[in-house]
């Protein structure tokens, strides 16, 4: 099975992307804004098998200048397996994450 926190990292980061994607789009913008993780809560809904195939899918389902709310899904072999919702940011120049990942 994967580890509970295998899959939130997983959900992090997706959501994270999707939420970089989104407000580069938003933006008009060549490149996505650094974006980092405000907060995110994840449910573990059942095993997930780390024989099959991982699913994700990520959505923004709400969205300001500067950040976005993102839900995010794992499947496994057809089955949802956990759900995140989770608030990132676009941090500009100065911020400690700035460009380091």
């Amino acid at each position: 099975m994967v580890n509970g926190g295998i899959l939130g990292a997983l959900l992090d980061c997706h959501s994270n992307w999707a939420a970089a994607c989104h407000l580069m789009g938003q933006r008009g913008a060549d490149s996505p804004p650094c974006t980092v993780t405000a907060d995110f809560h994840v449910k573990l809904l059942r095993p997930t098998p780390s024989a099959e195939e991982l699913l994700l899918h990520a959505v923004v389902v709400e969205s300001s200048e500067d950040r976005a709310v993102v839900e995010a899904r794992v499947f496994a072999a057809g089955k949802l397996t956990a759900t995140c919702r989770g608030r990132f940011v676009a941090v500009k120049p100065g911020h400690p994450a700035w460009h380091r990942w």
